[in-house]
């Protein structure tokens, strides 16, 4: 069922799950149709038309339509006719023109559909009526024309291998392959060695009805003209029109009829088509309304025969690529497959017929008729077996092929969707009693057609050597309906069985699969590429396990329970090639495996009867607890997001949509054995999905290993359940050592298949067993712990599935010669049967030949009539060929012989003959038992490992997990509870083994023993103090290391002690290794990355984030972010101040400025030169460009793209700087006056100097022109010396918002190894030291120095720019790098005081702006009054008074603006008020002087609360010489200082602005009211449902091209709508995305893509997908909206997102960039 959006948002579908998809073919939407949906889930608009009375339409209304429409749409036919040309003569592009000039009448016919019911009741009648096609489409007599045409349509039906029904002469029979000659020509190139020379078989189609494929007799117009559509291949327009017809009944069934009666043609056409992916996705569409309707696929099956032609059609589709199989017998195989690299499978051609004929039978009526037609069935038989065999593999033995043919893609594919998907939908009719029928017939026809098939092969009953095919689905349909008999229908087993012949047969195949799975594993098809691994690994995968390996497994489950269980073993062991190896000799031979394949072959042997004995998923468990049981083991591998579980648990026999009556739905079960863990984001950034991981009981009591080596596609994922599990044991302290896989209870076994724990009750089971135990004690080659671990699941398998019926078999099965190994066939009492003698065939060079065995063995093994062992699993095997009973008293030997020459034909024998066998005797006298005990003593190491009273004490809780240990002592006890007798022998052999008399076998390995404990605990103690020694040496090294890796020392250095202020600093290069000063001839650098920034230019007044708009009312405006105030200010200036001046009283770079950022590692410029050379020289694809200067550092891999010289000299200023001196205010003012006018020595040319240059032009080369050029006269120095200041600036006040805003947290700078200020500043400095100050406009002297009042009156045009307007910033740091340098520190704070003042004054001006005119009058009296007072120029309201006296000078100033007086009157300003305005004022230019100072002098910045920062930080520049205090009682102005008279200095500045004539108010307003707080920057607010922006923004049109773009994207800075990739907004070949990066954050962008949900990142030539912030309920990305689930905003990694914009590590934190072209 499917809605359109509009339905969709109109009806209530809370706690409904559904998917959202984008629909590329148009579709109906199913709202309003009772058939799909219930009324009350009907959208608001169609519940109401339901309910009225439709009112009837005037006859006359329509008539014309009625008169004109059948020429209308006669013409549309006539034109197809005429357009038509048969494909093999035109080419394509032919019949997409004829459709091009056709298209406006299509869309015409396509908008008439859309006015209503009644328009579609017209067409209809039209469409259908005969009588007007008869008079139209043929035409009449004079009209030649129209005769001509009809001749053309008549023409197209014969090409097409159709014919009119009354043309067909009797018997005449069409060409049987049409279509074939299409994959003749691919078929050669890539059929590879198996299919390239290989013959097309044709089939006598006697089998088919004719008239299905090929008459076809049109009545009228509907009928053409779907004929002309399939034709033309679809057009979408056509289609569209079709379906839009569909809401009329009469229609609908006409056209579903119309479309059954093409059926034939469809398929023909499209197999003959060139764009069948296309074509196949229209026909469902218009399938898919069509089929899904119960009611019209019951009528049309009914009236039509819809299932005959659907599996006609289907037939005679595969029948046009059949091939002769070449299983079994190559000469006389009888039997054909379908060539699986014929393009009808490797393009699924097949894919729409097959999908419409899943989508009918998924109609319980449909298929109840499929059912009932036996001929169908027989004919559906028929058409499955096509599939059974197909894609052969045969081993390579001797070199690799040279072609790897992909055709196991196809042959997969299909097996799936054309035999399993049909099989599940007939199995879910096939549930409940009354269908048992059904059943019977399925498995009859099943059974008689893998007869056919046997005899078709030729198979007797040994499967052809070296070959295997993956491909069984009639063996697969015949154990999935034997299955669901059982299960659901309670059928009995035995009566839907054959004999036992048969089942022989029946087995051999998928055996063979499973053998051939573990020589894949074991490397022995390692010849035939990597396709085959791929293979194996498809059929375990989880959409094709259930329909494969688990059907497989079940039946060869049912053979195990009913075959003879003697004869089962042995025949895995022999299909494994593994028999050779169960010997209890030292050495054998191997006629077909080489030896290092020997071990994986039995490990798989043994899993496998592991697999088959403990797997219940068929035999008796629950559809819940299979559910769970797929859950665990998937969860157990690994962690799964909740799409990935959906994806991995198979889909049948429980569908996951939870809709089953009765049955536990997914996301139940899910919390019931899985924890969520939420979206995480992990150190290196990347980031993690909403995972769920298995509960701590889920791994205690539920994991099981066997499910999940089942279930595992790669090997891998078994050992990382094992990790994961050995991490739960470890962690909750149940086991700390190396754990086994733990041994898990079973589901008892439905009464039906008792019969299966015969075979862990079998003599040939219990003898491979006890050989193993012997060998693994024997320490014999080839075996592994693995083996071991399956053997012991084996035996405990048997001991909790005990046979009841004993006494029966015994009888029924006279074994004589089984006697000389065990008594019975119970595994209890076997357990404890000691062996004393073997025969064994051996080499004449295994060590046991060289001993002389008593003669009084052989006499006793002579009477014992001792068996020859190897022989005796040969007797087994050779039943195969002949009866069991005629075999059991041949002489062993003959059998053996009988084998031999069979097994070892098949492989290549190396010349040199090998050794002769013979046979000899051995002493064992043990049994299982006593060798499970021995092999306990072994594992444990130790003496007396199990005492003789061991048993009482016994817990079985501790021994549920643990390792092989536990295992053994787990078994002994159960199998003690089982028997007294055995109790008995545990504790004799207990006794015997321990101290008492020890054999003298065990004698020197126990001496072994004790050197190994020994020596492994001197081993530990040395392990132990290397590790010691080495954690010392390391945290020497750290030590050291820390002071030398940082190039910012000076935080570290204790300044006191002599030696420090005398050493250079000294760095260590990454590339040489040296270590050593930065010097003037060979400077060291710093490794940085340059990148413009936008982000300061971003921040706002509020602290809070703008809202992004998601309707057409909602906007948003940038006017007031900082970069705009600070243009405004700018620009405001430069209208009426001299330009120099104006560039000196503000920075700029918050739009576009440039950020300095280090790694911390140093390099000498030289070594990096050479460095940068040879990345040049590397062909591999970097992610970076080296031509731009990009890099990675070589030490820790960190992006970037410049070094920064390091100065020489000293670490840190010497202590003279530091020194706090006396002297007067005054006369450091002096001083700082003669510094001014002192130019610094310019630096003498030297490789430094030039190295700092270079790193200006990089600099100045990060950021675009625009972003440098504010003067009025471009490339001015004015104009550089603005941009090198305002670089400082930059980074500083960065580093203040990487701070969080303020410096309450103190402690050195957030990375203070990572700071390049000190570096940065110096070349700065000198790079300024080149631009010197005019000393006549020098601001320093304006500060602090009362001007003649001749001075002011210049003689130029513009006057300088009044101090209260300038930037204290801004003025301090142009002071500092202009001024020689290393600066005193005196003299840094002196400026810092001067500045202060300047500050203040500007914070009082803008303050006296805000208050009402009584507010400023009273001011003025109160300050009047304390003017003569001993501090008053220390006071805040005397300068506040003399403020407002000196402004009001110029009335214009104050000019009342009656509407904000209004807004500020309400609050009064009271004293505290204003000193907390002051202080806020002037904080941010304390942080930056604080931080200034903390990056050129090293002094550490102390942390405050937040209400004290502005005392704190007073103290820290010396503004205040006491501890801080509270800064609610502390007055801003006691930090002033002044070095003239406060008062005329003020009057000066404020006459500065009075005296500007040609200014208006309020633009003196602006500039003197600047307001220095911005708030942190900030992406935008979004909306916590995806679906809002979704909606609004993917049908948006583009701002600038007006059309709705094929990729929209948002800009989540500024929230500005582009296009992505999108050539229609391209200017000067940069597309939109790049170029709104470059205007909005200085070329770096982050935007978010309306139709993917990704983020992605745009910064500088490169561009990276970040991930995405919206995820779905479950925590998972949608990426590009595939799954269509509902998404939500993921806070937290928008915050991630924020930060790492903020804090500009985009380039270190995701890896995966890649260069954009300009194509975004």
């Amino acid at each position: 069922m499917s809605l359109c959006a509009e339905c969709f948002n109109n009806g209530d579908h809370t706690s409904h799950d559904f998917n959202m998809f984008r629909s590329q073919a148009g579709g109906a939407c199913d709202c309003g149709d009772g058939n799909v949906m219930r009324d009350s889930g009907f959208c608001r608009r169609h519940r109401l038309k339901t309910g009225e009375n439709i009112p009837s339409i005037p006859c006359d209304l329509l008539l014309m339509s009625e008169m004109i429409l059948p020429r209308f749409i006669l013409f549309i036919i006539q034109y197809l006719r005429d357009g038509y040309v048969e494909p093999d003569t035109s080419t394509e592009r032919d019949l997409q023109k004829v459709l091009q000039q056709l298209e406006p009448q299509i869309s015409f016919l396509e908008e008439l559909t859309k006015m209503g019911g009644a328009m579609r009741t017209v067409l209809t009648k039209i469409l259908t009526n005969q009588q007007t096609f008869m008079e139209l489409s043929m035409g009449q007599e004079d009209n030649l024309y129209a005769k001509k045409n009809y001749e053309k349509y008549l023409s197209a039906l014969k090409n097409s291998g159709l014919v009119s029904v009354e043309e067909k002469a009797p018997g005449a029979t069409a060409e049987v392959t049409v279509g074939a000659e299409g994959g003749a020509g691919a078929e050669d190139q890539d059929g590879g060695q198996s299919v390239g020379q290989r013959k097309r078989v044709k089939l006598s189609s006697n089998t088919k009805d004719h008239c299905i494929i090929e008459s076809l007799k049109h009545k009228c117009f509907l009928e053409e003209l779907l004929f002309w559509t399939i034709k033309y291949e679809f057009p979408q327009k056509m289609v569209t029109f079709l379906l839009n017809m569909l809401p009329d009944q009469d229609y609908k069934i006409t056209f579903t009829k119309t479309f059954v009666q093409h059926y034939a043609f469809i398929m023909k056409t499209l197999m003959k088509s060139h764009e069948s992916d296309t074509m196949s996705n229209r026909i469902v569409h218009i399938s898919v309304q069509l089929f899904s309707n119960e009611e019209l696929a019951r009528h049309m099956t009914e009236d039509c025969q819809l299932l005959d032609i659907m599996v006609t059609v289907l037939l005679y589709m595969m029948e046009s690529c059949l091939i002769k199989s070449e299983l079994q017998d190559e000469e006389n195989n009888r039997h054909v497959v379908v060539n699986c690299s014929e393009a009808l499978l490797k393009n699924n051609t097949y894919w729409p017929l097959v999908s419409d004929f899943i989508n009918i039978l998924s109609h319980q009526s449909v298929a109840k008729k499929f059912l009932e037609d036996h001929s169908l069935l027989m004919l559906w038989m028929s058409f499955v077996s096509f599939f059974q065999g197909m894609n052969l593999n045969k081993r390579e033995l001797n070199e690799h092929v040279e072609f790897e043919s992909q055709t196991y893609y196809a042959a997969f594919a299909a097996e799936l969707e054309a035999c399993a998907q049909p099989m599940w939908g007939l199995l879910t009719h096939c549930k409940v009693k009354e269908t048992q029928e059904y059943t019977k017939t399925v498995v009859r026809y099943c059974l008689e057609t893998l007869q056919i098939w046997f005899d078709a092969i030729g198979f007797i009953d040994e499967p052809a050597p070296n070959q295997v095919t993956f491909h069984l689905p009639l063996h697969r349909y015949y154990a999935m309906f034997l299955s669901r008999a059982v299960k659901c229908q309670g059928l009995d087993l035995d009566s839907l069985l054959p004999d036992q012949e048969m089942l022989m047969k029946i087995m051999v195949h998928p055996l063979q699969i499973q053998a051939s799975l573990s020589e894949i594993h074991s490397n022995m098809w390692v010849r035939n590429g990597l396709q085959i691994k791929g293979q194996a690994m498809t059929y375990v995968q989880s959409h094709f396990c259930n329909s494969m390996i688990d059907p497989d497994i079940y039946l060869l489950q049912v053979c195990a329970s009913r075959l003879d269980p003697d004869y089962f073993i042995s025949s895995v062991f022999e299909r494994f090639k593994v028999v050779d190896l169960l010997t209890m000799a030292s050495q054998h031979q191997n006629a077909v495996l080489d030896s290092e394949q020997e071990r994986p072959m039995l490990e798989g042997a043994l899993t496998f009867l592991v697999i088959l004995t403990s797997l219940r998923i068929h035999l008796g468990m629950t559809d819940d607890e299979i559910l769970r049981a797929e859950m665990v083991s998937q969860l157990c591998m690994n962690d799964r997001t909740h799409s990935a579980l959906l994806d991995l648990i198979p889909e049948n026999p429980n569908p996951k949509s939870g809709v089953v009556p009765g049955s536990c739905s997914f996301e139940d079960m899910l919390s019931a054995v899985a924890d969520f863990k939420a979206p995480v984001f992990e150190p290196g950034g990347s980031m993690q999905q909403g995972m769920y991981t298995p509960k701590a009981e889920v791994w205690e009591k539920e994991f099981d290993p066997i499910m999940v080596v089942l279930r595992t596609v790669y090997r891998r994922d078994v050992q990382s359940a094992m990790d994961r599990y050995s991490a739960f044991l470890k962690q909750f302290g149940i086991h700390t050592g190396n754990p086994w896989p733990p041994y898990k209870e079973r589901t008892p076994l439905h009464p039906c298949y008792k019969g299966l724990t015969r075979l862990l009750h079998c003599k040939t089971l219990h003898i491979v067993i006890f050989t193993l135990l012997y060998k693994i004690w024997m320490d014999h080659q080839n075996m592994s712990e693995h083996v071991l671990c399956m053997v012991l699941y084996l035996i405990e398998l048997g001991l909790d599935n005990q046979v009841q019926d004993n006494k029966e078999d015994e009888v029924s099965f006279p074994e004589h010669c089984h006697d000389s190994w065990f008594p019975g066939t119970n595994l209890i009492s076997n357990l404890h049967h000691v062996i004393n003698f073997v025969r064994v065939r051996v080499p004449e060079t295994a060590p046991e030949v060289k001993r002389e065995p008593p003669p009084s063995t052989s006499t006793e093994a002579a009477s014992y009539g001792q068996n020859l062992r190897e022989a005796q699993v040969f007797s087994l095997v050779a039943e195969r060929r002949r009866k069991f009973q005629e075999i059991i008293n041949r002489s062993n030997t003959e059998a053996a012989q009988v084998v031999r020459p069979k097994s070892s034909s098949t492989r290549w024998v190396p010349p040199g003959t090998p050794p002769q066998l013979v046979t000899e005797i051995l002493e064992i006298r043990e049994s299982m038992l006593s060798l499970l005990i021995k092999l306990h003593q072994k594992m444990s190491s130790k003496q007396n490992s199990l005492s003789a009273s061991w048993l009482d004490d016994a817990d079985m809780g501790r021994l549920a997990h643990g390792d092989g240990i536990t295992a053994i002592e787990r078994i002994l006890s159960k199998a003690a509870t089982r028997s007294c007798q055995i109790k008995r022998s545990i504790q004799d052999i207990c006794g015997k083994l321990f101290p008492p008399v020890l054999p003298k076998k065990s004698s020197p390995t126990d001496k072994k023993t004790m050197d190994k404990e020994e020596r492994r605990q001197r081993a530990r103690e040395r392990q132990k103090k290397l590790l010691a020694e080495f954690a010392s040496r390391q945290k020497s090294f750290m030590e050291t290391a820390m002071d030398v890796e940082s190039p910012e020392t000076e935080a570290a250095m204790d300044l006191g002690s002599s030696e420090v202020m005398e050493s250079e600093t000294h760095y260590d290069c990454v590339i040489c290794g040296q270590s050593g000063p930065s010097t003037e001839d060979r400077p060291t650098g710093l490794v940085v990355l340059l990148q413009a920034t936008s982000v300061l230019g971003h921040r706002c007044k509020s602290k809070e984030a703008k809202n992004l708009p998601t309707s057409d009312e909602e906007h948003i405006y940038s006017a007031d972010t900082c970069g705009v105030a600070h243009d405004v200010r700018l620009t405001l200036m430069q209208q009426f101040f001299k330009d120099s001046s104006c560039l000196q009283s503000v920075s700029i770079g918050w739009d576009g400025g440039v950020y300095v950022q280090t790694c911390g590692h140093t390099l000498h410029i030289d070594c990096h030169k050479s460095y940068m050379e040879s990345l040049r020289n590397d062909q591999v694809l970097q992610g970076f460009s080296v031509d731009k200067g990009e890099f990675t550092c070589p030490l820790c891999r960190q992006f970037a793209n410049s070094v920064l010289p390091c100065r020489p000299g000293r670490a840190t200023d010497a202590g003279s700087w530091h020194t706090p001196t006396n002297k007067k205010t005054t006369a450091l003012v002096k001083e700082v006056d003669d510094l001014q006018e002192r130019l610094a020595l310019f630096p003498t040319e030297s490789n430094l100097s030039k190295e700092m240059e270079l790193v200006i032009k990089d600099i100045k080369n990060t950021t675009q022109k625009k972003y440098m050029d504010y003067g009025k006269n471009p490339g001015s120095p004015d104009n550089d010396f603005l941009f090198m200041y305002s670089v400082a600036r930059t980074n500083l006040e960065l580093e203040l918002v990487h701070r969080g805003g303020n410096l309450c947290s103190g402690g050195a700078s957030a990375a203070a190894k990572r700071s390049c200020l000190n570096q940065l500043f110096h070349v700065l400095a000198m790079h300024m030291r080149l631009y010197s100050i005019d000393s006549a406009y020098n601001p320093w002297t304006r500060k602090q120095t009362i001007l003649c009042s001749s001075c002011s009156g210049f003689e130029e045009e513009r006057p300088e720019v009044p101090m209260l307007f300038r930037d204290p910033p801004s003025l301090l740091i142009i002071f500092i790098l202009t001024m020689a340098q290393p600066l005193r520190k005196e003299h840094f704070t002196c400026v810092v005081k001067m500045l202060y003042n300047l500050q203040f004054t500007q914070a009082l001006a803008a303050l006296s702006t805000k208050l009402s005119s009584e507010e400023r009058q009273a001011w003025v009296t109160s300050g009047a009054l304390v003017k003569s007072t001993a501090n008053s120029e220390k006071s805040c309201e005397v300068l506040l008074g003399h403020i407002i006296g000196e402004l009001s000078k110029e009335t214009r100033i104050y000019s009342d603006n009656p509407e904000e007086t209004a807004m500020l009157s309400s609050s009064v300003w009271s004293p505290q008020s204003v000193e907390v305005s002051l202080q806020q004022f002037c904080l941010p230019f304390l942080r930056l002087s604080c931080l200034l100072q903390h990056h050129l002098y090293g002094d550490s910045l102390t942390g405050c609360l937040e209400e004290e920062e502005f005392s704190s930080l007073a103290v820290c520049l010396g503004l205040l010489p006491s501890a801080p205090q509270p800064s609610n009682t502390m007055h801003s102005a006691s930090c002033l200082e002044w070095p003239v008279s406060a008062f005329d200095l003020v009057s000066q500045w404020c006459a500065e602005v009075t005296g500007l004539s040609q200014m208006q108010a309020e633009q003196t307003l602006t500039l003197l009211v600047q307001d220095p707080q911005w708030a942190a920057p900030r992406l935008l607010q979004l909306p916590d449902n995806y679906n809002i922006i979704f909606q609004y923004y993917h049908r948006k049109a583009c701002t600038v091209c007006k059309k709705v773009p094929k990729d929209p994207a948002l800009c989540l800075v500024c929230g500005a709508f582009v296009c992505l990739k999108g050539v229609c907004c391209k200017q000067q070949g940069i597309c939109e995305c790049v170029l709104h990066s470059q205007h909005c954050g200085a070329a770096a962008g982050i935007f978010l893509l309306i139709n993917a949900s990704v983020i992605i990142i745009i910064r500088g030539h490169r561009f990276c997908l970040w991930g995405s912030i919206y995820l779905d309920a479950h925590g998972e990305e949608d990426r590009d909206l595939r799954r269509g689930k509902p998404l939500f905003l993921c806070e937290e990694r928008y915050r991630v997102l924020e930060q790492q914009w903020v804090s500009h590590t985009f380039d270190h934190i995701n890896k995966r960039w890649g260069p954009h072209y300009n194509g975004l």
